[in-house]
């Protein structure tokens, strides 16, 4: 299936929230023409436009390719939760890879955080952005688990803005009795995605990236300069970047095989009272429950519950997304039963086994990054400028993460819907035990 059009309109961003919301952009222009450049970057997400404002910051000519507009996919639909740490807890990369390893991916994962700050301040992004996550417990016997780990992390990491949170507290803060404790994380926060990735844009360009919309790339083509085709012309360039995440598709079978495509679901209910919303989360953090199949969800600024869940066991959007949606929301806050749902929207981003993210070096001047699992807003741009420094000549920081393994899925793209919907009724399963 063809993910780049099979749920959107050509060239639109999709009815959500965020685009009606959206900070005023003037659109880029097609490709309709060859051109030669230092660096072509196919997609126009987090990554890519991290990437191209850190090459042109470097004096390259840069290019940037998007199929449909700026921050079109994942990066303007997602749920705007900028976490600490990388997807996976340290506990599991310390087995993984080691604790020298591991620590040296949390200080990348931190400065992910530091950069995304960085940027909004440099370039006056108006993002909306906020402090704070709650990670919330749906199972007591998870609660141990939380206190332990909010240790480990303020003791061998020296993380002191994760704090343990009981049961009575939680209760206090979410408007639910659905958790039974969690931890609070104040070095986190969240924000407007699609403002962010817009904002970004903006400052590519005025560092001088060439941006095209609606340029859908057909084709790559190794060599001493890579050739990146599209309908109406082709880009030759001499250091190239996939950072396609979801929409890889066909363009490289070998990241299409480490990073699979999974849908989410986002709701936007109508404005709440300030009563009313401050009672759903006093503290105005954004949540983000323990399911496998994970409840995630915050207000807005103009006092919206943007929530997001629901499990989806193929790859075409739910007919009525706001129905599909709502009743994950209603388990969660019953309260809101007669509550109006103003916006409903999906989108696709990528996952890989182990949930970290997939970097590689496909060819000597052709590099890919993607795979956030649903941890990209920091490190999603993040891992733009660890390209950017490898096209520069520093390849260390990129090397680091690419030498973390990402297993293969087995199938590869053929067995990619079965294996979808095997994966979800697994971990919806689990999700009710």
């Amino acid at each position: 299936m063809d993910l780049l059009n099979a749920n959107d309109r050509p060239g639109q961003y999709p009815e959500s929230y965020y685009a009606a919301t959206a900070n005023r952009v003037d659109a880029c222009p097609e490709l309709d023409a060859d051109t030669d450049c230092d660096v072509c970057i196919v997609g126009a997400g987090y990554t890519g436009l991290s990437a191209a404002l850190h090459c042109a910051e470097q004096g390259l000519d840069t290019v940037l390719l998007d199929a449909h507009r700026i921050g079109w996919g994942a990066s303007g639909r997602n749920g705007g939760q900028l976490g600490s740490g990388q997807r996976r807890d340290q506990e599991d990369l310390e087995a993984m890879v080691g604790a020298d390893k591991a620590h040296r991916l949390w200080d990348l994962a931190e400065e992910s955080k530091q950069l995304v700050h960085a940027l909004i301040d440099r370039h006056q992004i108006d993002c909306d952005i906020r402090p704070g996550i709650l990670y919330a417990d749906h199972r007591a016997r998870f609660v141990a688990g939380t206190r332990d780990y909010v240790n480990k992390l303020r003791s061998d990491y020296g993380y002191e803005k994760l704090r343990f949170v009981g049961s009575e507290e939680i209760r206090s803060i979410l408007g639910t009795d659905a958790y039974f404790g969690g931890m609070l994380d104040e070095g986190a926060g969240h924000l407007h995605p699609l403002n962010l990735a817009l904002g970004l844009g903006r400052a590519a360009a005025a560092a001088g990236v060439r941006i095209f919309e609606k340029t859908e790339v057909t084709g790559l083509e190794p060599g001493e300069k890579a050739r990146i085709n599209t309908r109406k012309g082709s880009v030759r360039a001499r250091f190239a970047l996939l950072a396609c995440n979801g929409y890889i598709g066909a363009l490289d079978a070998d990241v299409s095989g480490h990073v699979m495509p999974i849908n989410n679901f986002i709701i936007a209910t109508a404005p709440l009272p300030s009563d009313l919303a401050r009672s759903l989360i006093s503290n105005n953090a954004a949540v983000a429950d323990s399911r496998n199949v994970i409840n995630y969800y915050r207000l807005s600024a103009d006092n919206r519950l943007l929530f997001g869940g629901g499990e989806n066991y193929g790859y075409r959007f739910p007919p009525d997304i706001p129905a599909f949606v709502r009743k994950y929301m209603l388990r969660i806050y019953p309260q809101l039963e007669d509550t109006a749902i103003d916006f409903g929207w999906g989108g696709t981003l990528g996952i890989t086994v182990n949930r970290m993210p997939h970097l590689a070096r496909l060819a000597p001047n052709i590099l890919s990054a993607s795979g956030y699992s649903g941890h990209g807003v920091g490190m999603a741009t993040l891992c733009g400028k660890l390209a950017a420094e490898a096209i520069g000549g520093t390849a260390a920081r990129f090397d680091l993460m690419a030498s973390i393994p990402t297993p293969r899925f087995p199938g590869g793209g053929a067995l990619r819907t079965p294996l979808l919907a095997l994966a979800m009724v697994y971990y919806a399963l689990k999700d009710r035990l």
